[in-house]
């Protein structure tokens, strides 16, 4: 049997609890990975609450859990170019949690680790790392232009900051006063969300900014939405209906290999720091999804299983 983290049914964090289930078997198209660390993103505690709606009961227990490096174990009958013992790092197989001992992951959303990568930095690329990737690029923006990162203190705020700050992109981030440190530490210009927030980018940007990346969503997006003239530069990780709403659009994620192999590459030379700032043994799992869902995490939280 598989130690494991997860839920039985929606709701709070009370439903949570660590589960016993079978070792997984992969699938044509799957690899079996023995987890050496995990990444907490705050789309494993909203899907646990129902905010996407109720988990179906054919799907429960569900193990939490999206991203993940380790050990292939056993390989899919139609999967290319992995072997047992390789270091990977990649994204869950579907149906799949990656809290947990072994897990299954996608061979197509699957890297091969390099050496000089941790395991834990590895950890946190295959789903914040790429989705920062995904929105910075997908603005299109020319070196010397400004973005605005709603909510630049949390994993895909972080990488994004990096990765738009290698491209010579002028970056605003806002956090609260007590992540100030971090968001200069990535190279952006730390702004203070809350009331007045508008006020204070514009007297850095008297005409706006030129993009906005959202990672707050609700009235957090709302009270920056205006400082971008041009709509179709304002997108959204967190909530594409007020992006929508606001004339916007939500982040549209590319699953290609090619973007791990990229962070990889860029963590390795020294480019893209993932800021992970908490490691949780999988025993204190409640710990790190509290931290996160409690928005008291800087960069990011890592689950160390083995």
């Amino acid at each position: 049997m598989v130690k494991a983290f997860g839920y039985r049914s929606n709701g709070t964090a009370d439903v949570q609890e660590f589960l016993e289930i079978d070792m997984p078997t992969p699938l044509a198209a799957d690899l079996l990975v023995q987890v050496r660390a995990a990444g907490v993103n705050p789309v494993d505690w909203k899907i646990r609450s129902g905010a996407y709606g109720a988990t179906p009961a054919e799907s429960l227990p569900t193990v939490f859990g999206f991203e993940a490096s380790g050990v292939v174990r056993s390989v899919g009958k139609d999967v290319e170019g992995f072997a047992v013992g390789d270091e990977v790092f990649g994204r869950a197989a579907s149906g799949s949690g990656t809290w947990a001992e072994f897990t299954l992951l996608s061979a197509d959303g699957t890297a091969h680790k390099p050496p000089h990568v941790s395991f834990n930095d590895a950890a946190t690329l295959s789903i914040a790392g790429a989705t920062a990737y995904d929105g910075v690029t997908q603005l299109e923006l020319k070196p010397g232009q400004t973005l605005l990162i709603n909510g630049a203190s949390a994993g895909v705020g972080v990488a994004a900051a990096q990765i738009a700050r290698d491209l010579d992109i002028f970056v605003i981030g806002t956090a609260s006063e007590a992540k100030r440190a971090l968001v200069e530490s990535l190279g952006a210009t730390f702004i203070a969300y809350g009331d007045g927030v508008t006020d204070r980018v514009r007297e850095l940007m008297p005409d706006g900014v030129d993009a906005i990346l959202d990672l707050a969503g609700g009235d957090g997006l709302r009270a920056v939405a205006d400082l971008v003239a041009d709509k179709t530069k304002l997108i959204s990780a967190a909530d594409g209906a007020t992006a929508a709403e606001l004339g916007g659009h939500a982040i549209v994620r590319d699953y290609d290999r090619r973007i791990l192999d990229v962070l990889a590459a860029m963590v390795g030379d020294g480019k893209l720091d993932p800021h992970v700032e908490d490691v949780v043994p999988l025993d204190k799992a409640a710990d790190a999804m509290a931290a996160v869902e409690g928005g008291h995490a800087k960069g990011k939280v890592v689950i160390e299983v083995a």
